[in-house]
């Protein structure tokens, strides 16, 4: 039987009873399938589903075929290797033995004389060589995203399912990756924000509050044929919305003529004009006839209504996020960033930063950027006092904040609203609800817990109690921060540092981002490591 994935009548729910996904029916053959929506709406939940990681509310899903699983945020166990992620460290370990002479004649049996080369051939195809035993604490986290994708490939699989597989990824990364989907012929179901790599696809599925959609083609072609699709839609809800305000209209009409011809034949019989029993019988027929007018417009209005609320249901009901950010009034002449001769890493004889030296002053916008391993995460904990330099001035505003990729300033055992209060603990209740209003999350999503958060929306959550508030910091230093977000909100973000009046200091291998957020200049880690210029252009 040919690999495929099939959903039937799939229900899915947050482990607080959250509902998700209801009634989907889903499948997936063997081709590449990019899953897109909304922070949130239940993608990653969909994958550990299919794996068998989450048990469904209801509903069934049915595999034909092996499956590889790409996690996001998987933490490794201490000591442990690239044979670990392989799944190889016992064969390895025998095959050495076998080199050493030091194997039983029923081992060398049982040996993969193959498996070495195999691992390095995959492990290639990713960009990336480091040996089996390098332990994964070394790595920097595109380095271990390379590693874990080089391992999944490894055990061949029918189906890859691949959670943001380019986040953390350099630009060699990220074209690895999609060079690998390009080739691959088995199936695969992508989750991801990179409109790149969607490009590649071969069918988008959309997951909205409302079910999902499949659509034949790449992102660029789903974008053109929701477009039309919602187009459609908005003209039919237009069409519903005015026949219910003419029937409306028509009803008030009725009624106000209906009131003057009752009122004229109150007048006629209280002059006498009229005998008692033919305005009797006139009263009884208007009251019948105006009784069946009543429910033939009723029912007109029942129907309009109906066609009304088909029309919006066809349309998720989304309010957009916008991030609009209070002024810091930050000079152009302040300093707010200062490093002079700063050598800093993890073991003293061997810094992973050398004699750096970098000033932002003023409203400036720096790209940090480089190859995974060359030091970004480093300055960053460095200039959050996270590390201590080994020689050097580090010297940073103390109105600053750090956005890193698992958004570690909330507090994840609390909601957001109570992160909010304290991180802005002058803030009224009315303050508090307007500023996570605007960043979506609305009356209860403001008492979720941080912790049971999407990657986007903890991201987005971050954002809104750190620059909710009345007086955003005058430093904002960003790590990643598209990874998690979905392409709306990306969009949306975008927008809103363009109108900020602070400073930037932004870890990004998105170039569009960092295009479309007004970067002036960068410091290039990897062209300072090799000595060359300085690396600030």
């Amino acid at each position: 039987m040919p690999a495929s994935i099939i959903l039937s009548n799939l229900s899915l729910s947050t482990p607080d009873g959250r509902s998700l996904l209801s009634n989907i029916d889903l499948t997936f053959p063997a081709e590449r399938t990019g899953l897109v929506g909304r922070n949130g709406v239940g993608k990653t939940t969909l994958l550990a589903a299919i794996s068998g990681h989450h048990v469904p509310q209801s509903g069934r899903v049915l595999v034909n075929g092996t499956i590889g699983l790409l996690r996001q945020d998987v933490q490794s166990p201490p000591g442990a290797t690239v044979a670990d992620l392989f799944g190889v460290r016992q064969a390895l370990e025998l095959l050495r033995r076998a080199e050493r002479g030091d194997a039983s004649a029923d081992d060398i049996a049982t040996i993969d004389w193959t498996l070495e080369a195999r691992l390095v051939a995959a492990l290639a195809r990713l960009g990336f060589g480091p040996s089996a035993e390098t332990e994964l604490s070394r790595l920097s986290g595109g380095q271990i995203t390379r590693v874990r994708l080089a391992a999944l490939i490894f055990s061949e699989p029918d189906f890859l399912l691949l959670d943001e597989p380019t986040n953390n990824l350099d630009r060699d990364g990220r074209k690895a990756v999609t060079d690998l989907l390009a080739a691959w012929r088995g199936g695969a179901i992508v989750v991801s924000h990179d409109r790149g790599l969607l490009d590649t696809m071969d069918a988008i599925v959309d997951l909205t509050s409302l079910g999902a959609t499949r659509y034949g083609g790449n992102w660029t072609s789903y974008r053109a044929q929701k477009a039309i699709e919602l187009a459609a839609v908005r003209h039919d809800l237009a069409h519903a919305e005015k026949r219910l305000s003419e029937i409306d209209g028509k009803a008030q009409e009725a009624v106000e003529r209906k009131a003057q011809k009752d009122s004229g034949g109150r007048k006629k019989r209280a002059k006498g004009d009229m005998p008692r029993i033919l305005a009797g019988a006139r009263r009884d027929r208007s009251e019948d006839s105006g009784g069946k007018t009543a429910q033939i417009a009723e029912r007109r209005r029942a129907e309009a209504l109906d066609a009304v609320d088909t029309a919006r249901r066809r349309i998720e009901i989304l309010q957009p996020l916008s991030v609009k950010l209070p002024a810091t009034h930050l000079p152009a002449g302040r300093e707010v960033l200062w490093l002079d001769g700063v050598s800093a890493g993890y073991r003293p004889e061997q810094p992973i930063l050398r004699d750096l030296s970098l000033a932002i002053v003023g409203p400036e916008r720096v790209a940090l950027v480089g190859p995974n391993g060359s030091g970004k995460t480093t300055l960053l904990k460095l200039i959050a006092g996270e590390l201590r330099p080994f020689s050097g001035i580090v010297r940073v505003r103390p109105d600053f904040a750090l956005f890193d990729q698992a958004v570690s300033l909330l507090d994840p055992e609390i909601s957001i609203l109570e992160n909010f209060r304290r991180l802005n603990p002058k803030a009224g209740a009315n303050e508090c609800h307007a500023a996570l209003a605007r960043f979506m999350f609305r009356a209860d999503a403001a008492l979720q817990e941080a912790g049971s958060l999407s990657g986007g929306q903890m991201f987005r959550a971050g954002l809104a109690c750190v620059l909710g508030g009345s007086a955003p910091p005058s430093l904002l230093i960003l790590d990643e921060p598209t990874n998690h977000l979905d392409i709306d909100s990306i969009e949306a973000v975008e927008a809103g540092l363009r109108a900020y009046d602070g400073a930037l200091l932004v870890v990004s291998h998105d170039e569009a981002f960092l295009q479309a957020i007004g970067v002036t200049r960068r410091l290039d880690l990897a062209a300072k490591a090799q000595g060359e210029h300085d690396g600030i252009i």
